[in-house]
């Protein structure tokens, strides 16, 4: 019997799983020569061991469903047989949400996780949540994961209340944590730990990956992997093996590069900047983004050439 198969779903989504972009030609319209090569470029690297697909990175809130299926039918067939391969879910409808979710099950995905719908920033009842998430868990059948939204983005952030009856569901068996908050982090990684010692954490705060693997975390998906894949793994191996001293050289390199993609204001820029990112390095000849997002400026510009050579990445 292979690895592959000795393994669960939890021991597969331990290390650096990378957050993949979906490359748009001109008129907005999915590249799949484009996403194919990224795909299969990004999965291949030493030390990556999964990919999300769908996910804020990949602009899963403007495209379809036979789009979004379309890229997990991509990633199982251009990236390495082993490479784990999550699609994330993410509908305002928990009826098209549970939907969505079969579907992509069925496309090829071995895992889903659940984004909370964008129109639970504002408010939401508790008892909405766990609708939500128990309209997908009865429509799939694969491991499912939560998702631990910024906590900048107000209300989508889950209290720790909430967060115990989520972890409680026997379904869910993973969280990406992406308070992107250091306090909240590790508050919720005492929790879940207190709750359910098995329950997969992936600190994927790209901004403080050095401080959540501190703290404690199982590895993480994080978008950062699929601009600098090596030095993320870099990382995360100095971190596994305790040498802090060179966890903290490659920290230093990834830094200005975290600050230029998601904390130069306005935050919500970060799939563009992405997508220049790979544009400066050559992997993307078109780093369109669909409508509203523009391309990237030239400030933004200016700002990734110089954390990618910072990176060494160019």
């Amino acid at each position: 019997m292979s690895g592959e198969m000795t393994q669960t779903f939890s021991d597969r989504l331990r290390g650096i799983h990378a957050a993949t972009i979906v490359p748009m030609t001109a008129e907005f319209e999915i590249d799949e020569t484009s996403l194919a090569a990224h795909l299969a470029a990004v999965a291949s690297t030493p030390g990556i061991n999964g990919l999300l697909v769908n996910g804020h990175a990949g602009e899963n809130f403007v495209l379809s469903l036979a789009e979004k299926q379309r890229v997990v039918e991509l990633a199982r067939e251009y990236a390495p047989k082993d490479c784990l391969i999550v699609s994330g879910v993410n509908h305002e409808s928990s009826l098209e949400a549970a939907r969505e979710a079969a579907v992509l099950e069925r496309a090829g995905a071995d895992g889903l996780l659940v984004f909370p719908p964008n129109s639970w920033a504002l408010a939401h009842a508790d008892d909405c949540v766990i609708a939500h998430h128990r309209h997908i868990r009865d429509a799939t059948s694969v491991p499912l994961m939560l998702y631990a939204a910024p906590v900048g983005a107000g209300a989508m952030a889950y209290a720790p209340s909430l967060l115990e009856q989520l972890v409680a569901d026997p379904r869910f068996v993973a969280i990406k944590e992406g308070s992107w908050e250091v306090a909240t982090y590790e508050q919720n990684l005492r929790l879940i730990r207190k709750l359910r010692p098995e329950f997969i954490v992936l600190g994927s705060g790209d901004e403080h990956l050095l401080t959540s693997y501190l703290v404690g975390s199982a590895g993480s998906q994080v978008s950062l992997a699929c601009v600098v894949p090596e030095l993320v793994v870099s990382l995360w191996n100095a971190a596994e093996a305790g040498d802090w001293e060179r966890a903290r050289a490659a920290h230093e390199k990834l830094y200005p590069l975290a600050v230029a993609i998601y904390r130069d204001a306005p935050g919500g820029r970060a799939t563009v900047r992405l997508k220049a990112c790979l544009k400066l390095l050559g992997r993307l000849s078109c780093d369109a983004a669909r409508p509203p997002q523009p391309r990237a400026t030239s400030n933004e510009l200016r700002a990734l050439e110089q954390a990618l050579r910072s990176a060494g990445a160019l």
